[in-house]
Parts: structure tokens; sequence; C-alpha cells
């Protein structure tokens, strides 16, 4: 069984965010990018079940849409323990245009884990489309998910409890906090060895996108 994580470049969540004079864009000066978190426990429980006894998972590929500047991101996916990343080289704009490129690496893979949004445009859109484009079932809210042979047992969050699913492969996990306890920590050996793994970087296909940003504004300050 192969895995495929996707993996959100965002703000740091203590960044103090800012943008440009007419409101119209991020300013990403001085900000520190990181793994989105959802996605970083998703990652965390790919590496849980490759190193489970018995385990069927032969692999695990992060993957992301962005510059250059997200490698560092990537890397670090590495150096929890990915095995191999995948950057399709491209701006991340709308959710519809994310989910297309991803769509054109995604094919092959047995599970492919998505988190349940971004911490930065929250637009909780990219798995559900990824799926649809693939043409895969996914199962959202996804709070646990173990791997039993070619069949995986999740359970995910409703309204008032809890339901435990059984799908088969190929499918788009979304998950959300619960799916691990604690993010992993990259290690120093697990550093060292990111450096030498394989990072494949491939180029965009055309693709429309269907959302524009008209402005953006801080929420109002709150009183003392």
């Amino acid at each position: 069984m192969k895995i495929l994580v996707l993996i959100g470049n965002v703000p740091d969540t203590t960044t103090k965010i800012k943008f440009n004079a007419d409101k119209t864009a991020f300013d990403a000066a001085g900000v520190q990018w990181i793994i989105n978190p959802w996605d970083e426990l998703a990652l965390t429980r790919a590496m849980e079940l490759k190193e489970a006894p018995g385990s069927s998972i032969e692999s695990i590929t992060v993957a992301n849409v962005g510059r250059q500047e997200t490698e560092a991101t990537l890397r670090k996916a590495l150096a929890i323990g990915a095995d191999k990343a995948i950057r399709v080289d491209a701006d991340a704009q709308d959710a519809f245009y994310v989910a297309n490129q991803l769509a054109q690496i995604a094919g092959g893979f047995d599970l492919i884990f998505a988190g349940v949004e971004a911490s930065d445009y929250n637009g909780a859109a990219v798995g559900g489309m990824l799926a649809e484009l693939l043409g895969i079932q996914s199962v959202s809210a996804v709070s646990s998910l173990l791997v039993e042979g070619n069949s995986i047992k999740i359970t995910r969050e409703i309204e008032g409890g809890s339901q435990t699913v059984g799908v088969v492969t190929p499918v788009v996990a979304i998950v959300q906090k619960g799916i691990a306890k604690e993010p992993r920590i990259p290690a120093m050996r697990g550093i060292m060895m990111a450096r030498s793994k394989p990072l494949e970087v491939v180029n965009p296909v055309a693709t429309e996108t269907r959302v524009s940003f008209v402005s953006f504004d801080l929420p109002p300050a709150k009183a003392n």
C-alpha cells in the first residue's frame, strides 16, 4: 500500500498577519513557514501505520503545490519520515486550481491523507475536490484510521457522536485533530537523511481558477 500525504505550506500560527497597502494581498515579508497543522498530524498517523508490526505500507510520499521556497517545508516532512516529496511548481491559487495540480500526481496511491483545512485560508475544499477529480471515494471528519489488509477502518465525527465505516482503497481521508495525538518532531538523524531523499519537481497543468480575492481585512481589535 502506498500513501500520499498532502502538505500545506502555511504561516506559523504565531505570525503577525499583515497585508499590502491596498489590502489586496498577504505580505509574506519576515514570515516563518510551517507544515499545515492538520497535515502534520496526518503525516504522523501515516508514519505510525507504516511502523506498526506487520504493516503493509510500502512508502509514504508528501506533495504540495508551491514555488521553490516551499521546499523547506517538504524537507521537514521528509525529516519526519516520509520517503519522497513531490512539488508542483506553481503558486497555490484557489482550491480548484490546487486540487487539479495535485490530481496529476495523485494517481496510483492507495490512501491519500488531506488535512480538513489549511490554517491560512480555511477553505476546507481541496481534499473533496481531489477525490472527485480522481473519481475515487472520500471520507471527511476522520479522527481515527486503521489499515486492515486492503481495507481501511475509519472513525469519523458526526453530530452527537461518532461513526465507524469500512472502505476499500483507493480513498481520500480528510482528517481532523484526533487522527494523531501529537505531531512528530524530526530527529537529528531524520534531518540528515532528508537531505538525500528524492524531491521531485513537476510542471503545472493548465487549469482555470474559480475564486479571486478582492480584499483582506484584519478582525477588529479585542477590547482590553
